[in-house]
């Protein structure tokens, strides 16, 4: 069987901080190691199910935080920034089923430590037919389309919950408890690696019988933007609509199209910045 694991930063236990995500920031080094202990236990419990490849894509901050000898499994690294298909790169047909490790909740959400979607200068939320939803929810949308279930997402409470609209089979193994966006309960980091390592297993384990992600057709998108001079840019891109002031829609039968137009807006808002 065939992994793929997208892998973010801010659902790693212990983390509550940006400066603990981003590089030189205070003990970067130490909570990458973590982060690399909660992907390899989910690659770990996966292969005490019979999974026997892996692909890890980095896809946080500017996507290159991982020693690729550090990973367990022989797992393939994909690293590096501004890829077309940015957090689900290297996805497609051939796997089995998709991991999202270190996940947390949007921008949208209640109370989630270090929350955002996708770029939170930008984003104040966005919606999947009127669903609140994360990057969870989002990347849903290539799983959907390449017709690979999503089985495991590891981070607060807060990121299980929203995925499940979109992936309602999907384990979780929550690490922490979100107290306020940046404030958490936190398992020790061997507790939170023995629980990812236990779902990952019972993940793999239902492939079988697990669902791709069943959105319905035609997909909307619903984006509010920080300021307007987001919602301006963003409405330059065919199919994207404005309908108020800091808010635009998105709505098309094919979920692998419409995840392109929101990361072409994406990056055409940090460019705004960067």
């Amino acid at each position: 069987m065939k992994i793929y694991v997208s892998s973010d930063m801010e659902g790693t236990a212990g983390v509550v901080d940006w400066d603990q995500v981003l590089a030189g920031g205070h003990l970067y080094d130490y909570y990458t190691s973590l982060l690399t202990a909660e992907i390899n236990a989910a690659i770990e419990g996966a292969m005490t199910s019979g999974a026997t490849e892996f692909l890890v894509n980095d896809a946080h901050s500017k996507m290159a935080n991982l020693r690729p000898d550090a990973l367990a499994g022989s797992a393939r690294y994909l690293s590096g920034r501004f890829k077309p298909m940015y957090m689900m790169q290297g996805l497609d047909e051939t796997f089995d089923a998709v991991f999202f490790i270190s996940y947390h909740g949007s921008m949208g959400s209640r109370s989630s430590t270090l929350s955002h979607t996708y770029f939170p200068t930008a984003f104040a939320g966005v919606t999947l037919n009127g669903v609140v939803t994360g990057e969870a929810g989002i990347n849903s949308l290539v799983a959907q389309a390449y017709g690979v279930p999503v089985v495991l997402i590891t981070g607060d409470q807060v990121t299980a919950d929203e995925i499940a609209p979109f992936a309602p089979g999907a384990f979780s193994a929550v690490v922490k408890n979100s107290v306020t966006r940046f404030a958490a309960d936190s398992l020790h980091p061997d507790e939170a690696c023995r629980l990812i390592h236990d779902q990952a297993a019972l993940a793999t384990a239902s492939i079988p019988s697990a669902k791709p992600p069943s959105i319905a057709l035609p997909v909307t998108m619903g984006v509010t933007f920080r300021t307007s001079d987001y919602a301006d840019l963003a409405t330059r891109v065919h199919g994207v609509v404005r309908t108020g002031d800091l808010n635009a829609q998105i709505s098309l039968d094919d979920p692998l199209e419409l995840y392109r137009v929101f990361i072409t807006v994406v990056l055409l808002c940090r460019g705004l910045v960067e």
